[in-house]
């Protein structure tokens, strides 16, 4: 495994002259310095690392899931409630070995796996820590915490990294893509990417702890006024196999950056969360976990 990190490692890397990690395409040289849509140069930022217990039951385990936040986002939702991180330069640089060392103390502290939170612009750099921490050791399973926005094409180079997928989907609409995150492509593009994380991890396997070590969970965040678009996202993960797992989270709510934006003015009633959910359990999903 550490021959194909080192090797993929080495390949990422290159991509940083020309960024096109993901579907924003910026085609910008970020080793000059921070540039492009998630405005991360050539080292990752991380805001914070711990042993998160508010995450999925099966992400959190025994130990908490060793959760490290990355700054810098390629996305940008207009409702992104960690708005600081992803774009307001919170976080420090971090070479490749400050990283694996973060990655090793979350597996030494008893972490379930270790969980990078928005990696997406930062692949290569985390790439580059692997490789380091699994040569010291780094055995807990790998989670990739993305908002779904990915490119399959990266994904594809990926093959083999990731133990479990933790994607979000957050809508099928495409005027709803462009008007939350500037990507009316973002569910043709989410739906090939979530296509190809299944295909790489399969469904959703865990321990006889029921602790998660390989395959897909996607997140669903139920917004006001979309429950037609939350069905549609139901039916789609249905459609990628039998039992796929599904968190459905109700916790949004409107702030700052949202209040502009028709029908974002206010949280999902409960009624539209309890229709989601009742939705993912006649298609056969298998919920695991609901967040309010």
């Amino acid at each position: 495994m550490s021959g194909t990190l080192s090797r993929l490692s080495d390949d990422l890397a290159s991509d940083l002259a020309d960024c096109h990690l993901c579907p924003r395409h910026c085609a910008v040289d970020r080793t000059a310095g921070p540039a492009g849509r998630c405005g991360t140069g050539a080292l990752a930022r991380v805001d914070a690392a711990f042993a998160h217990f508010g995450e999925e039951p099966c992400l959190v385990g025994r130990g908490g899931s060793g959760t490290i936040f990355f700054g810098g986002c390629g996305l940008g939702c207009i409702f992104c409630q960690n708005a600081s991180i992803s774009r307001g330069g919170e976080g420090r640089e971090m070479t490749a070995d400050g990283l694996a060392g973060l990655m090793l103390a979350l597996q030494q502290q008893g972490c379930q796996n270790v969980n990078l939170v928005t990696p997406t612009h930062v692949l290569p750099q985390c790439v580059s820590a692997l490789d380091i921490a699994v040569r010291r050791g780094l055995s807990v399973p790998l989670v990739c915490n993305a908002g779904g926005y990915e490119d399959p094409g990266t994904l594809r180079r990926l093959d083999g990294v990731f133990d479990l997928f933790l994607p979000d989907l957050k809508t099928l609409d495409a005027e709803r893509g462009r008007l939350w995150f500037g990507a009316p492509d973002y569910p043709e593009v989410a739906c090939a990417a979530l296509r190809e994380m299944h295909r790489q991890v399969g469904p959703l396997v865990t321990d006889d702890r029921g602790a998660a070590v390989r395959g897909l969970v996607v997140r669903h965040l139920v917004m006001p006024g979309a429950t037609e678009d939350a069905f549609a996202v139901m039916a789609f993960l249905a459609s990628l196999g039998p039992g796929v797992a599904v968190s459905i989270l109700a916790q949004y709510r409107p702030l700052a950056g949202a209040t502009g934006c028709p029908g974002l003015e206010r949280r999902p009633a409960t009624t539209e969360v309890e229709a989601v959910i009742a939705e993912a359990r006649r298609l056969g999903l298998r919920i695991v976990g609901t967040v309010s």
